[in-house]
């Protein structure tokens, strides 16, 4: 009895670290685009879904992989830019990267984070996102409290 109590505690806590289902929200595709050797930033992509509506409230790296993280959203430039980061798009419009409070999850309804949209924005990076590495970033949601994933840096979305 004894043993199999034991071999339930680590299984649970095996599948916990997972980054699969975990109070009702899916994280699934976790993946960090590769960084130029001079780049300070970076930036994680993901899909979630909730089983129940949730935000998606903040997220954290260790400090090894980067000094601070962010929830952004790449948006058309336009008005006023008070402290966001611009950039000149591939159709001629300027685009801006903005830090955002929060991601809402309706239930059910699987949102993406991808280039040009919502993203993790990691600032101050330890050292290049290089193909291959893999590191945690914990995700904060406002229902569902704290998620661990593995996110793995790729040259392209898997």
């Amino acid at each position: 009895m004894k043993r199999t109590i034991g071999v339930l505690v680590v299984l649970v806590a095996a599948m916990s670290g997972c980054g699969g289902d975990d109070g009702g929200v899916t994280v699934e595709g976790a993946w960090a685009r590769t960084s130029p050797a001079m780049t300070t930033a970076g930036a994680v992509y993901m899909r979630i879904t909730a089983s129940e509506a949730d935000r998606l409230v903040g997220a954290s790296v260790p400090a090894s992989v980067a000094a601070v993280t962010e929830i952004h959203e790449t948006v058309m430039a336009g008005g006023d830019m008070g402290g966001e980061t611009t950039t000149t798009g591939g159709m001629g419009g300027e685009m801006t990267m903005r830090p955002v409070e929060a991601i809402d999850l309706p239930a059910g309804e699987a949102i993406s984070l991808q280039p040009g949209g919502y993203h993790i924005m990691l600032l101050d990076l330890a050292e290049p996102l290089e193909v291959g590495r893999t590191f945690e970033v914990t995700l904060d949601f406002e229902e569902a409290g704290e998620q661990v994933v593995e996110v793995e840096v790729r040259d392209q979305a898997p």
